[in-house]
């Protein structure tokens, strides 16, 4: 599907992604500072960040501002903290992609580890609710708020041997459904994006002997993020929606 964009839909807006250090967060992060955001780093490699930021400042971007934080041990009060500081720094927040996810290991159910279990759960969930919680104040003063959770096509089918990633994507939609009814009197738009097979060190992790040059690029499906963020998809919540949905193959490394 093609989005008709403004080439300044985000303008005005802070917007805060997680995950924003590298692959889709990265990717998304620059597109919604070129698209006129002030966009809020969230990740937990400090480096990573910092080199986010000082792409968006090459590019003429407003000044993001970065906030380290690692999902894994964070509290619910570290993210209370976290919302006072954009309410001093900045006084609104617009919009927020979770983005920052972990796969875990493969394995049959019968041979999954607690301990990677609650690791996935604790990121892949129980992050984003409490995340979510602390920034619903904010985003309700918004005149048009978005939220937007970041699926798989896992996490509409289940598939053997993806069980924890899989119950962790289903918990995600679930939960994207829930608060988009709660909200659906207000002006929160909430939706998820299944991004597909692309080029990303996860799925590298997931797929060792594919062929990346096969699949998009993160860049290739920003268009999706650019309008489920902004003002083109005022009508649009408690949606999945697949960035690749016929999918068809990238182009091979010796072609870029």
């Amino acid at each position: 599907m093609d989005y008709l964009i403004a080439a300044d839909n985000l303008k005005d807006r802070v917007i805060l992604v997680t995950g924003a250090g590298d692959g889709i967060g990265r990717e998304a992060a620059i597109h919604y500072a070129a698209h006129g955001a002030t966009v809020i780093l969230l990740g937990r490699t400090v480096a990573k960040l910092e080199a986010v930021y000082d792409e968006i400042e090459k590019k003429g971007g407003k000044q993001p501002a970065i906030v380290p934080l690692d999902l894994m041990g964070a509290t619910k009060q570290h993210y209370l903290d976290m919302v006072e500081t954009i309410k001093q720094q900045f006084g609104r927040l617009d919009g927020v992609l979770h983005n920052a996810g972990l796969l875990g290991a493969l394995s049959p159910i019968d041979h999954i580890e607690e301990a990677i279990f609650d690791d996935v759960m604790q990121v892949n969930v129980k992050a984003q609710l409490l995340l979510t919680q602390a920034i619903l104040p904010l985003l309700k003063q918004s005149p048009d708020g978005r939220i937007i959770f970041t699926s798989s096509t896992v996490g509409h089918s289940g598939r053997a041997f993806w069980g924890t990633y899989a119950i962790s994507k289903f918990a995600t939609e679930g939960m994207m459904q829930v608060l988009a009814d709660e909200l659906s009197d207000t002006a929160v738009n909430v939706n998820a994006i299944n991004p597909g097979g692309t080029r990303t060190g996860m799925r590298a992790q997931a797929f060792p002997a594919e062929d990346a040059c096969l699949l998009k690029t993160p860049q290739e499906i920003m268009p999706l993020y650019l309008y489920l963020m902004g003002p083109e998809s005022r009508n649009v919540s408690g949606q999945c929606i697949d960035a690749q949905p016929h999918r068809k193959p990238g182009i091979s490394c010796e072609e870029e």
